[in-house]
């Protein structure tokens, strides 16, 4: 079952890798979005696709953008990106801030997702207590290979599982959710030309990221690599898993580690926009897992 749940994820992201069809080309040797799905408000924007020869005569402006705008792109585009562009920019919108629209759209889509996302939040914790016991089974059965005391050692692990009422697979409905929730993102906001053309909080460019950043002096930008890598960081500790064996333990401690390697090196060429997604995106799980944390310490104290 659970290589069952590994192989859909894996299909799911191939699929979403295929699928995204976000287009770039060059000018004066930055990156611009080339299918982008509205019109850009500024001049200068616009004079850049007019420079780079790219007809964007036919599309509407990002004021006027709905779902159904430009016609059928794929199924993959009509029923994640264009619903979630047509979102940003309405909140956007009504907030005066494309900036705050990320931040209250991603607040906004784990706020829906909570059913899903608290119950793996309860898992973590259940795992947490289980843990002292299912370090005792791996002991007691720590030189034991044979094809009876793995039977045993597999019953008695499941009967600890049904104590705490802990579901392994529970955390992959949360995965499966948000990585098409992640590409989706990214590519409505790459796609969205006016949410580039804002500073946010009139410091921080949204299409800017820290690596250009610094090769203008504006090493405040620092900031955005420090908020990635620590709330990825807690975000990732707090989701306690339990492990079958000390090996496996430590192979996905070594993997979660890595993982936190490669945010923190990419982090540096994540734009300000893709940042404040993926910052509050994570900072929501350490908050929601503390609230978790601290109800199920009220309960069992009362």
């Amino acid at each position: 079952m659970k290589k069952k749940y590994i192989k859909i994820i894996i299909m799911l992201v191939l699929v979403i890798s295929i699928t995204g069809c976000t287009k770039n080309f060059k000018n004066e040797g930055k990156l611009y979005t080339e299918n982008i799905l509205c019109k850009p408000e500024k001049q200068e924007t616009l004079n850049i696709y007019k420079e780079g020869k790219i007809d964007i005569s036919n599309l509407p402006t990002c004021s006027e953008f709905n779902i159904s705008s430009s016609g059928y792109e794929g199924l993959w585009t009509t029923i994640f990106v264009k619903p979630l562009a047509f979102l940003l920019l309405k909140v956007g919108q009504l907030l005066n801030s494309y900036g705050l629209s990320i931040i209250a759209v991603t607040i906004l889509l784990r706020l829906v997702v909570i059913p899903v996302t608290a119950k793996t939040a309860a898992q973590s914790e259940n795992m947490k207590k289980a843990q002292p016991e299912i370090d005792k089974l791996n002991k007691k059965y720590e030189n034991k290979n044979d094809r009876d005391s793995l039977m045993l050692k597999s019953q008695e692990q499941l009967l600890i599982y049904k104590k705490y009422e802990i579901k392994p697979l529970s955390g992959c409905l949360f995965a499966l959710i948000q990585i098409p929730i992640f590409f989706a993102f990214f590519e409505a906001i790459n796609r969205i030309p006016v949410l580039f053309e804002e500073n946010f909080l009139n410091l921080f460019e949204l299409r800017r990221t820290p690596m250009e950043a610094f090769k203008l002096n504006q090493y405040y930008y620092v900031i955005f690599i420090i908020l990635i890598i620590g709330t990825t960081y807690f975000s990732f500790k707090m989701n306690k898993t339990i492990y079958s064996s000390p090996e496996q333990e430590k192979q996905m401690k070594l993997t979660t580690n890595i993982m936190v390697v490669m945010i923190s090196i990419l982090s540096f060429n994540l734009t300000t926009g893709i940042g404040l997604y993926w910052i509050f995106n994570s900072g929501f799980t350490i908050v929601q897992n503390l609230i978790v944390k601290g109800s199920r310490k009220n309960v069992t104290n009362s």
